[in-house]
Formats: structure tokens, sequence, C-alpha cells
């Protein structure tokens, strides 16, 4: 049933935009862990994060999605990661990375439908199935691998 949503929710992005554009955050905790979603209605694990709405910008949008899927607030302004394109995954579509280093997590929200599960890790030990443009920005970010401009 999920996937049948998430396809024709795609398929209405597709037809009333032309583009699409998500902000996501490396958020990194004291013990450089990293902050990973579960979602329940795609696998593996991301960042947390989502689409930019009408009218919002990339920090509004991404400063929502935290707060909405995590429970964590932002301190201070993010550092730009980079701009990457996710056309593999649905053409079009864009996302912004941004580390976040400064913030506090008020809330631990529940598990519901969108987000089944969260947690840190540290980048050794990321779970199995993280996703492959997760593990590509780790790389960069921590290993000093270059940065590629595709998701």
């Amino acid at each position: 049933m999920s996937k049948l949503i998430n396809s024709t929710l795609r398929t209405w992005w597709r037809i009333s935009r032309g583009l699409t554009l998500g902000a996501q955050g490396v958020v990194i905790n004291k013990e450089s862990q990293v902050l990973l979603v579960r979602h329940g209605y795609r696998p593996g694990w991301h960042f947390p994060g989502g689409g930019v709405e009408r009218n919002e910008t990339l920090l509004v949008a991404l400063a929502r999605e935290l707060e909405e899927e995590a429970g964590v607030s932002m301190n201070e302004q993010p550092l730009l990661h980079g701009l990457f394109s996710n056309g593999d995954n649905f053409p079009g579509d864009h996302i912004a990375l941004f580390i976040v280093r400064e913030w506090e997590q008020p809330r631990v929200p529940q598990p519901n439908a969108e987000i089944a599960e969260q947690g840190f890790f540290t980048v050794e030990n990321v779970p199995a199935d993280t996703d492959a443009g997760a593990r590509r920005r780790l790389a960069e970010l921590f290993d000093g691998k270059c940065v590629s401009d595709k998701w």
C-alpha cells in the first residue's frame, strides 16, 4: 500500500512541479555520531529532511523538517555542504544538504507512519541499508572523498 501511495504522490509532484527541491540535514552530536531516520514509506536509513514547500526558503524547510521528523531545533545557521541532483531516483529532484552541529532535541517524536525510527550512529557503523547517497555524503564529510554533484 505504501508503494502505491508513494508512486501516486510522485506522479502528482511530477505533473504539478517541473523541479522538486528538498532540504536535508546531517545532524552531528558531540560524539561525532550522525542522526539517521528510517521512513515508514520507503526502505533504508536517510538524513532527516524533506521537500521545500511554496513560499519556503531552504532553511525554513530544513528547520521544519528537522523538528517534524526528529524533534531537533537548530541553534545556529547550518553550513551548506552542497546541492545534489537526485535525478536517478526522481527526475528533476535536487537535495540541498546542510551540516547541523549546533542543535538541541527537546523531544524525540514517537514512531509514526512517516518516521518509523531514528538513531545516532558512528560513521563507521551506519546501518547496512543506509541510502547510497547518504553514504556518499558521509564519505565526503568524514573521509575527505571528493564531492559529487549527484546524490
